[in-house]
């Protein structure tokens, strides 16, 4: 009988608003190699990560790294332009090291998402116009591009555009 690789993975993204100055985002991730969870503040208006903490649970190297002191790096970052470029400098190179950077970065890209729920509410209910109406949005945006499955390459949502270098 055939051996058949099995792998699957599940991560999910929250944001909450803890105060009118403070969001929370928080990232946990679980897949057959990994285990673990990221959580950041963010400071309103300016959008700068203000606290972060996580814990890898289970993972290949997680033993070797300071994952608190890792992720204390990415406080003051601001979320916005050039926020991967400066946390890919920050925050390490190892394999779990990259792996919390990716959190960080699903932390802030809920956290954007978050600001863009509203204008995404006020689409227009014609499908026709709806379509344009995201292409606008993501074009005038591009940090949108590929930031969930609706803005994900091959959605019809972002059907023409070319992704962002």
């Amino acid at each position: 009988m055939a051996q058949i690789l099995c792998f699957s993975r599940n991560r999910c993204v929250t944001v909450e608003q803890m105060d009118e100055q403070t969001m929370k985002a928080s990232c946990r991730l679980q897949d057959p190699l990994l285990e673990a969870y990221v959580e950041i503040l963010v400071k309103l208006p300016d959008l700068e990560i203000t606290g972060a903490t996580g814990e890898v649970v289970r993972g290949l190297g997680s033993r070797e790294i300071d994952v608190a002191g890792d992720l204390w790096k990415a406080v003051g970052v601001r979320v916005g332009p050039g926020l991967k470029k400066i946390l890919k400098g920050v925050m390490g190179e190892s394999a779990i090291q990259k792996q919390l950077t990716f959190m960080v970065e699903e932390c802030c890209g809920g956290v954007i998402l978050t600001f863009t729920k509203d204008v995404m509410l006020h689409a227009p209910k014609d499908k026709f116009t709806e379509k344009d109406y995201f292409k606008n949005l993501v074009q005038s945006n591009p940090r949108l591009y590929n930031s969930c499955a609706a803005f994900a390459p091959g959605s019809p949502l972002v059907e023409g555009i070319d992704p962002p270098r």
